[in-house]
């Protein structure tokens, strides 16, 4: 499997069913939805086969043979330039524990979001094309080891979610698409410019021997590279390496998104259609979460190490302004999507720990928070399309009309609340775990705990007012689920049973990972403490 090019099928097999899609005539509705269905489920396939051949034991950070099933070869290369001399880029792409996991998660979700548009018929061929469009970017973000086309990926991803909110969305659509656009577009914009900065700080040794400056992820991360005199240089007494992280680290925030990043989100998930919403919290918050783990913290270990506390103290602010912000809400998917900002603090806050438990607490919990809000915003969808109607208050008693579906609710539910048994509560112990063992955040943590208190509130009195009491005479003629329903729903279920009862099954794929970025961090905190960085 190794010289097998499986992640460049994965990632371009929906290129080509777009390309299927838009040489079919518009009347083949029923061809289109189901290649697009093909299409995702072989993408499941060879994740699970991505996973049966993947090695537990191999777990780095800067090491291009700890990575798994990588590719590399020459794109683009342009010779003779002025100051610059060559410009070199890479299709480089690999994984490791942290990136299988969100692959299996892009994959599994992207296929229950297949399904959750089964309902769609507005445009058909133009939204499935856009669809498997963002389904290759999202993917490309995941195993992308240049930094180059980790951006080409980060932007390619802008332009079909703008259309299939825009496009596809509720009244409001269109400023919820422009907003969505315009706060991302400002995260790329740093992201870039930070990108340049580092492309002339680090080198990498081409096979004749000679040196060029790179964007190779793992030469960037390099302690090797700290010998270079560039503008993101350690070495370099006038740098702007602190200012570079805080650009880059806000670039990521936005996607999260973090407080005070976060307008756009309740804004794009209540206009989206449901599909789009299972994408948006599924899947494109943890991007940006990603994002920081995968490129801030290595290639600025120092920096991170100083500014730990604010990371936590950002996670702890999105974690109780979420929870208060979901309780206040009347509408219940807007309540869904303020919960999304809430669970996303867990992650900012092990991340912020810096321990072995903590970051693996915040992976699982991107993993765990990805199944468990994209079965929060079907049941939304379900109950939508039948009644027309998100707002809280006009429903009660639907336990007794929907018996199957209120027990997909409450399974929902309590996984996002952290219930023991399942997959919620794992993730959320890992990451209090590593945060209270670090002496910094520690007061934080404490703080943090708070979270689970008001969670448990806003989930379970939104579940009191729409699914308790009494039956509503116009939602007597309400029907249980369809069988489309049934096969999204019960996947996700069976997923977060079974995480919640052995954690094991997805936590020995992270574990060798999360080590090495642990270890890495520490090391190149005492390299790094010797040299003169700002």
């Amino acid at each position: 499997m190794e010289n097998f090019p499986i992640l460049s099928l994965l990632i371009f097999l929906p290129i080509i069913g777009m390309v299927l899609i838009l040489a079919l005539p518009k009347d083949k509705d029923k061809t289109i939805k189901w290649l697009t269905l093909v299409i995702t489920g072989i993408q499941v396939i060879l994740a699970v086969i991505i996973l049966f051949f993947f090695n537990f034991s191999l777990g780095g950070i800067n090491d291009p043979s700890s990575f798994q099933f990588v590719e590399k070869l020459r794109w683009i290369e342009i010779s003779g330039l002025a100051w610059v001399g060559k410009i070199k880029i890479d299709y480089f792409l690999g994984i490791d524990g942290i990136s299988v996991v969100l692959i299996l998660l892009t994959t599994i979700v992207t296929f229950i979001a297949t399904l959750a548009s089964w309902n769609i018929s507005k445009s058909l061929k133009g939204y499935f094309a856009l669809f498997l469009l963002l389904d290759t970017a999202m993917l490309g973000v995941f195993v992308s080891l240049d930094f180059f086309l980790f951006y080409v990926f980060w932007e390619l991803m802008l332009l079909p979610m703008y259309f299939l909110i825009g496009v596809w969305g509720g009244p409001r659509r269109e400023y919820a698409a422009i907003k969505f656009f315009l706060y991302t577009l400002l995260g790329s914009i740093f992201i870039l410019l930070v990108m340049i900065g580092l492309y002339f700080s680090a080198t990498e040794t081409l096979v004749d021997g000679s040196k060029v400056f790179t964007f190779n992820l793992l030469a960037l991360m390099d302690p090797a590279n700290y010998n270079v005199t560039g503008i993101l240089s350690p070495l370099n007494p006038n740098n702007l390496r602190f200012i570079a992280y805080i650009a880059l680290f806000i670039g990521f925030a936005i996607k999260i998104p973090m407080f005070p990043f976060h307008t756009w989100l309740p804004d794009a998930h209540v206009e989206a259609p449901t599909a789009i919403s299972v994408i948006l919290a599924g899947i494109l918050l943890k991007m940006g979460t990603y994002g920081i783990l995968r490129i801030s913290f290595p290639i600025f270990p120092e920096i991170t190490q100083q500014l730990a506390w604010y990371i936590g103290l950002f996670g702890l602010i999105n974690i109780i302004y979420g929870a208060l912000a979901a309780m206040a809400q009347k509408d219940f998917k807007r309540l869904i999507a303020y919960s999304s900002v809430s669970h996303m603090g867990y992650v900012l806050l092990g991340m912020a720990s810096l321990s072995t438990a903590g970051i693996t607490g915040a992976v699982l919990q991107m993993f765990n928070h990805g199944i468990i809000t994209a079965m929060l915003f079907i049941i939304v969808g379900i109950i939508y399309d039948r009644t027309h109607t998100r707002e809280i208050n006009a429903f009660g008693g639907l336990a007794n009309q929907m018996p199957v579906y209120t027990g997909f609710v409450m399974v929902a539910f309590f996984a996002a609340i952290g219930l023991p048994g399942l997959s919620g509560f794992i993730s959320e112990v890992l990451v209090f775990v590593g945060a209270f063992g670090n002496e910094l955040i520690r007061v934080l943590t404490i703080i943090a705990t708070l979270g689970i208190l008001l969670g448990a509130g806003y989930m379970l009195w939104a579940f009191q007012r729409i699914y308790l009491g009494t039956l509503k005479d116009k939602w007597k003629e309400l029907t249980d689920l369809t069988f489309i329903e049934y096969c999204m729903l019960v996947p996700l279920t069976i997923i977060i049973i079974v995480l919640g009862v052995y954690p094991s099954v997805i936590l020995q794929f992270m574990s060798a990972s999360v080590n090495a970025i642990v270890k890495f961090m520490a090391n190149a905190n005492i390299i790094h403490s010797s040299i003169s960085t700002f």
